[in-house]
C-alpha cells in the first residue's frame, strides 16, 4: 500500500475555514472502538493514502464500504480498527476513523505523531486524483485540526513522494497565504507592450523552466526577468515575455503578462493555460522549497480569484510540446501535485 504525504492546498486565513462535515462512527455504523494507544497532541505530521476498490457516491453507500473496510482491517489484518484517523469520500464528506485522540495504523514509526487521512471513492484505484470537493473537505479538516489544537500550526508538509522518502524531516512550514507576494511588471522594469486578452478562467496550468541561470535574490531575479522579456521580444518576436508568471528561488513570483493577457509559452495552450515558469534549469536539481511553495500558492490564488477553474489540469511543458522543459527533476515533483495529468 502506497502512503503519501499530503501537501495541503493554500489557505486564505485559518479563521475563514469552516467546520468540515464529519460523519461519526455511529452514523456510518462502525463497530465499537477497541484501540487504546493515545495520540499526544498536537501532532506534527499529516499523512494520506488513497484506497482503491471503494467506489461510492453517497453517504449510505460510502458507509457500507467503510464497514467492509473495518471488517477486513480487524479480521484479516488483525488491527484493532481501520488504519486511519479520518477518511475522506469523493462525495466531499469526512468519515471518522479512529478519530482525534487515538493512534492510527497507517505508517509504521509515525502513527504516534501524525494524523492519517485516506481518500476513497470513484476511480481512485485508476490513478485519478481525489475530487475537488474531497480535497476541499480534507483541507477544511486539516485547518479545523489546527484550530482545535489537534495538529501543530507548524506541521510538516513534505511533497507527495514515495513512502520510503517522503517522511525525511523537513523544516516545518506555516500554513500558506491565499496569494503570494507578486512582484509587478513595474517593479521589475517591464517594457510596455500590447498583447491579446486572455479568456478567463483558464483551464490548464503549464509548468515550465526558463533554462539558463537561476536566481536566489530579488535583484538578480528582476534582472533575469528583464533579460527574458528582451530575448522573447527582440529575438523570438513575441509581443511580450512568454509566461504569465515566473518564479525565482528567492521565493518571489514575478508577473509576466499576468492573468489577463495571453502568453506565448505553448502553442495551442496560450489562450487556455497559465504558463508558470521557474527561473533556471531543473534537469538535474529541482527548485528549492521557497520556489515550489510560491508556485503552489500562485496556483491556488488563481483558483480563489476566479482566474483558473477549480478542476484545472496541471501539465508539464514537455507533456504538451516536444521540449525538455520543465526539466526532469522539477517534473518528478510536479507530477505529484494535485490535478496533474500526463
Amino acid at each position: 500500500m502506497m502512503l503519501l504525504c499530503f501537501l495541503v492546498l493554500s489557505a486564505l486565513d485559518l479563521a475563514a475555514w469552516g467546520v468540515p462535515t464529519i460523519v461519526s462512527r455511529k452514523e456510518w455504523g462502525a463497530r465499537s472502538l477497541t484501540c487504546r494507544a493515545q495520540l499526544t497532541r498536537p501532532v506534527a505530521y499529516v499523512i494520506t493514502d488513497q484506497i482503491a476498490g471503494m467506489e461510492c457516491e453517497e453517504q449510505n453507500a460510502c458507509s457500507q464500504k467503510l464497514r467492509g473496510l473495518q471488517s477486513r482491517s480487524v479480521y484479516t489484518k488483525g488491527w484493532c480498527d481501520v488504519a486511519y484517523n479520518f477518511l475522506v469520500g469523493n462525495d466531499g464528506r469526512v468519515y471518522e476513523g479512529v478519530g482525534w485522540t487515538i493512534q492510527g495504523m497507517h505508517t509504521q514509526g509515525y502513527n504516534n505523531v501524525s494524523l492519517g487521512l485516506a481518500f476513497f471513492g470513484n476511480n481512485l484505484g485508476n490513478g485519478s486524483s481525489p475530487s475537488p470537493t474531497a480535497l476541499s473537505a480534507a483541507e477544511d479538516l486539516i485547518f479545523y485540526a489546527i484550530k482545535k489544537g489537534h495538529l501543530s500550526p507548524r506541521y510538516i508538509q513534505p511533497l507527495l513522494l514515495k513512502a520510503e522518502s517522503c517522511l525525511v524531516p523537513h523544516q516545518p512550514l506555516m500554513p500558506r497565504k491565499a496569494c503570494p507576494n507578486i512582484i509587478t511588471r513595474s517593479a521589475w522594469g517591464a517594457r510596455q507592450t500590447h498583447c491579446p486578452t486572455m479568456g478567463l478562467p483558464a483551464k490548464y496550468v503549464v509548468i515550465i523552466h526558463t533554462a539558463g541561470a537561476t536566481c536566489n535574490v530579488s535583484m538578480d531575479c528582476r534582472i533575469r526577468v528583464r533579460d527574458i522579456q528582451s530575448y522573447h521580444m527582440d529575438t523570438q518576436n513575441f509581443c511580450d515575455i512568454g509566461y504569465h508568471f515566473l518564479v525565482g528561488q528567492d521565493g518571489g513570483v514575478y508577473e509576466g503578462v499576468g492573468w489577463h493577457t495571453q502568453g506565448s509559452h505553448t502553442y495551442g495552450y496560450n489562450d487556455i493555460g497559465l504558463g508558470i515558469a521557474f527561473i533556471g534549469n531543473f534537469v538535474e536539481k529541482p527548485p528549492n522549497a521557497a520556489a515550489l511553495e510560491a508556485a503552489q500558492n500562485l496556483i491556488h490564488c488563481s483558483v480563489v480569484k476566479g482566474h483558473l477553474v477549480p478542476n484545472y489540469l496541471l501539465v508539464g511543458h514537455s507533456d504538451v510540446t516536444d521540449i525538455l522543459s520543465p526539466g526532469r527533476a522539477l517534473y518528478n515533483i510536479i507530477k505529484t501535485w494535485p490535478h496533474f495529468r500526463q
